[in-house]
């Protein structure tokens, strides 16, 4: 597979970027509408950036995130739930994943390694935070296998039908074989 990981455009290539997460994702129009929204304001905030991965010319993979700030609507739902873990402090002098997704076809095939190892990679922040849906999934295998530790679990976001976990792990991750 002739893969190339590297900067993407993310505000330019959105509907690409979305169209990727909806098949990965299982998302209706209506809801890839609403992502689109959150993506553009996303990749507004100070140090947002992303990476695509393509083969082909064609988009089969992202990753985006920016330093996280506890006035974000993410930081403000997890903190009640990181707070009663003991876990609040995680919050600050974060890098915040906010969204990965492959194309099924490229699934377990180590795109989401490389790119979201690649994104931290480039973080000043010690530390890195995201949230994934609160399941035994090959996503949080993946997250566990980069060193990220569940901070808190059944976090509920409104109107997510499942709960989250979130998770931590210190920069740089984890390595195969470490």
């Amino acid at each position: 597979m002739d893969l190339v990981i590297g900067p993407l455009d993310l505000s330019a290539h959105v509907d690409e970027a979305l169209a990727v997460q909806a098949v990965a994702f299982g998302l209706g129009p209506d809801e890839v509408a609403v992502r689109r929204q959150i993506v553009l304001r996303h990749m507004t905030h100070p140090g947002a950036r992303a990476l695509g991965a393509t083969t082909a010319g064609r988009l089969v993979g992202f990753v985006y995130g920016m330093p996280n700030d506890r006035t974000h609507w993410w930081s403000t739902v997890v903190e009640p739930y990181l707070r009663a873990g003991g876990h609040e402090a995680w919050l600050d002098d974060s890098f915040v994943i906010t969204e990965l997704h492959v194309h099924p076809v490229y699934q377990n095939r180590g795109v989401g390694r490389r790119l979201i190892t690649t994104l931290t990679d480039s973080a000043t922040e010690p530390r890195s935070i995201l949230s994934a849906i609160d399941i035994d999934s090959p996503a949080r295998g993946l997250y566990h296998s980069l060193g990220y530790v569940d901070l808190a679990r059944q976090v509920h976001f409104p109107s997510a039908p499942r709960p989250y976990a979130v998770m931590g792990a210190p920069l740089p991750l984890r390595r195969r074989g470490h």
